[in-house]
């Protein structure tokens, strides 16, 4: 890696108006002269969007023009937008590691809206800064990667055979494994599919029947994936069966593990005969209509609550669902749903909703600090609209219970190195950015892993983690970036301290040498243990005490 003499740094600031989010808040004319006056800037130039195809147009056009070996630009979020003007530089002939960015944005125009002078006299400092670590900057090399076109998919509810189903038919092998003797997952114990009313073996049996005759897809039932190694593109995974164990290839995983119903032992007298789930009362439809004159459902059993703060999402359709079933088999039969609140989302949802008030199921809130008491045939609740206690009686008391996570998530999540929530539920990447990935490269997620879906939204997520995956299975070669981490083992004192910090596992300590070592294929640029390092012998490349030390003086000789 060459380092470009001060001298002969030629570097480039763009400086973005984002249309009115940074023009509307900061005096743009200013940032554009003070940019000009800053050491080693040749060329200045700003745009309404900078991210649009004119402007990284404009910067693919002033970099040979202009002679620029460095590109800054100032505008929104490096989060989102940093890819795209790496890419832009490096379309034009520059390494794309030479380039910089100031977040104005998000940092100064979004923070001092009411403040227009401090607004921009930061977005300066900003715009300094960024300036003086562009004039340090090394250009860096990415590493290229073989990569293994397989898929493997963990669960095989309807989330994960949608996912094996587009992967297959993308063309890229795939191995299905679930841990039960059939697929389907929760979709084998419904009664019927809302808001279509439609019986679950008819989707069922169709994907079960596209699978097995895809010849892209290898489904292993009665098994698990007991262990993983490798990294994007090079994984190997352990499937095993009956004490058998296969290792297989692949160069993406996906975690459609699914979820599971809470049993609500303790709560209301539940016996599993006349206080049962809603999932038992799917079974029961199927044998045919109820007999219970008096049904009464209570809501949010098991969820909201200290152990559970969340909502299931599910739970409100699923009862409205079956009370409709119900009332349509047995017009006289009076069926009564306590609830805290209706979580009726959609069109056709609010439609169920009102079809169930019009054919006579009765809604009555109660107060979570008043719950319900069920004994002898009869429900007593506080009454929140009449503000007294009523009783009801009832033959049959169906509880809503939440989707939980399953019982295996913690030993997955473990394994693959990926998070989980206090509730065992998987999190993705970012919620807004990447709903799908995991921080992980190569490592996807979908359905009831995730959170409590509906089958729509497990197969919509099931399609949208294939083709995130697919974009990893569909290219000849992997790079991984340029910014990674690397240890001098001259200096290294052998003290584990990186390899406690790092949380990728990126970082290995070789004993008979006493020193430690960086796997640049799984490190993720962090920092940690550069930071941590007592010796100094660990280093982040593209963030050398040089060029933060540049952007501290000049921020404090501001």
């Amino acid at each position: 890696m060459k380092d470009t003499a001060k001298s002969d740094v030629r570097i480039g600031v763009f400086v973005c108006d984002c249309g009115s989010n940074i023009a509307g808040y900061l005096e743009m004319k200013e940032l554009v002269e003070y940019s000009k006056t800053l050491p080693n800037v040749v060329f200045v130039q700003e745009n309404l969007y900078t991210c649009s195809e004119g402007g990284i147009n404009e910067i693919k056009q002033a970099i040979p023009k202009h002679n620029l070996n460095r590109v800054v630009v100032a505008s929104c979020t490096p989060r989102t937008h940093e890819p795209l003007f790496m890419s832009a530089c490096e379309e034009a002939g520059l390494n794309p590691y030479l380039f910089e960015m100031a977040n104005i944005r998000d940092q100064c125009s979004w923070v001092h809206m009411r403040e227009r002078e401090t607004g921009t006299e930061r977005a300066k400092a900003q715009i300094g800064m960024a300036v003086a670590k562009a004039a340090r900057l090394r250009e860096l090399k990415r590493i290229q990667l073989n990569l293994s076109h397989n898929a493997v998919i963990i669960g095989g509810g309807v989330s994960g055979m949608s996912a094996a189903m587009a992967l297959g038919n993308m063309g890229y092998e795939v191995d299905l494994v679930e841990k039960e003797g059939k697929l389907g997952g929760l979709l084998n114990d419904l009664n019927m599919i809302l808001p279509s009313n439609e019986p679950p073996e008819r989707l069922l049996n169709d994907l079960v029947a596209r699978l097995e005759t895809n010849p892209k897809v290898n489904i292993h039932l009665n098994s698990i994936v007991s262990k993983t190694e490798g990294y994007v593109g090079n994984y190997v995974a352990t499937i095993s069966k009956n004490g058998e164990e296969l290792k297989v290839k692949c160069g993406i995983i996906i975690v459609a593990l699914g979820a599971r119903v809470l049993t609500p032992e303790g709560l209301y007298g539940y016996n599993g005969k006349d206080v049962i789930t809603h999932l038992e009362l799917e079974s029961l439809l199927r044998k045919g209509p109820i007999q219970s004159k008096n049904i009464v459902m209570i809501q949010c059993v098991g969820s909201r609550c200290a152990e559970r703060a969340y909502c299931s999402r599910i739970c409100c359709m699923t009862a409205v669902k079956n009370a409709l079933l119900i009332k349509e088999a047995d017009p006289t039969a009076r069926i009564t749903v306590l609830y805290r609140d209706m979580q009726m989302y959609g069109v056709e949802l609010e439609e169920m909703f009102r079809k169930a008030k019009q054919v006579g199921v009765r809604f009555v809130t109660f107060d979570p600090e008043k719950a319900p008491v069920v004994k002898d045939g009869s429900v007593s609740v506080y009454h929140l609209r009449m503000g007294k206690e009523v009783s009801i009686p009832c033959e049959l008391v169906v509880l809503s219970t939440p989707l939980i996570a399953q019982e295996d998530a913690p030993e997955v999540s473990t394994m693959l190195k990926v998070p989980i929530n206090e509730n065992g539920f998987f999190l993705e990447g970012h919620v807004k950015l990447k709903p799908l990935d995991f921080a992980t490269d190569g490592v996807y997620l979908c359905g009831n892993a995730r959170y409590p879906s509906t089958i729509r939204e497990a197969i919509g997520q099931g399609l949208g983690a294939a083709s995130r995956a697919a974009g990893v299975l569909s290219k000849d070669a992997l790079f991984t970036s340029g910014i990674v981490a690397d240890i001098n083992a001259q200096t290294c004192c052998g003290c584990l301290g990186c390899v406690a910090v790092c949380p990728y596992g990126a970082i290995n300590f070789f004993p008979e040498r006493g020193v430690c070592q960086v796997n640049k294929v799984l490190c993720k640029g962090c920092g940690g243990c550069a930071a941590t390092c007592p010796s100094s012998s660990a280093r982040l490349d593209g963030f050398s005490n040089e060029q933060i030390y540049a952007q501290i003086e000049k921020a404090l000789a501001g």
